[in-house]
């Protein structure tokens, strides 16, 4: 929802569009955070994927065979989206920012009763959406408990620093040349990191003639240890640690 105000961050992929020097000093007047996602790993933000997801199946569903039209068909995407009730907080984002749920076309014909609209009085509408908050806040850290004891039951944390030696995962995508065939290495190394941006990203000091982005998700990374097995390591680690597109973290 655009009504609210201006956003307090913005998560986005790396086009040069966001990236340019316009877009960052636009946003950074306004105090807006720009968050960027890792190089070839656009999982940075899970909520954006799903909403994502959602927002293009409703789009399929509406314009159909009709493509050209998707920005017209946008509004009443966004109106059904914000409109219904979401697992997680068990409310809809319009109730959750707004106390109620705005009407529809089904809602004007017979006209709703004077009796359905609750709250009139302003300081009880307030400590009504005060509580709404407070369900919704305790709902979603509900769900997101469930959701991460779920991702993290076969996951070992990772915590590099500056100075650290690392192997890296060499992702189709992201290194074609390197992974021309399926026999060539699927990682290499061991690199230095340089900085630890967060508990998920780090910067690797990976020669340039790579061509690639020195930011890696931890979830490329394996922490070297000397008396490694070079040519094993390169040829098979990746390999044994999880599948080759989405590997577990060592």
């Amino acid at each position: 929802m655009c009504l609210p105000g201006l956003p307090r961050s913005i998560v986005s992929d790396r086009d040069t569009k966001f990236l340019s020097h316009f877009w960052r000093t636009l946003w950074g007047k306004v105090g807006t955070k720009l968050l960027f996602s890792t190089t070839c790993l656009p999982q940075t933000d899970g909520q954006t994927e799903v909403v994502n997801i959602t927002l293009s199946s409703l789009l399929r569903a509406v314009i159909k065979k009709n493509i050209k039209t998707w920005e017209e068909c946008l509004p009443h995407v966004e109106f059904a989206y914000n409109r219904d009730v979401h697992s997680t907080t068990k409310h809809s984002p319009f109730e959750v920012v707004y106390g109620f749920n705005p009407l529809t076309p089904l809602n004007l014909l017979p006209l709703p009763n004077i009796s359905d609209f609750k709250h009139k009085d302003a300081h009880a509408k307030v400590e009504y959406v005060k509580r709404l908050h407070e369900q919704v806040k305790a709902q979603i850290a509900k769900n997101n408990e469930i959701y991460a004891k779920q991702a993290n039951k076969n996951r070992k944390k990772v915590v590099l620093e500056p100075g650290d030696w690392v192997w890296v995962h060499m992702r189709k995508e992201r290194f074609p040349k390197q992974r021309k065939s399926k026999l060539q290495p699927r990682g290499d190394g061991p690199f230095q990191v340089i900085e630890r941006i967060n508990n998920n990203a780090y910067k690797i000091d990976i020669p340039s003639e790579y061509g690639v982005s020195s930011s890696f998700n931890v979830a490329d990374l394996t922490a070297f240890v000397a008396g490694d097995d070079f040519e094993h390591l390169r040829t098979n680690a990746f390999q044994e640690e999880g599948n080759d597109e989405n590997p577990k973290i060592a």
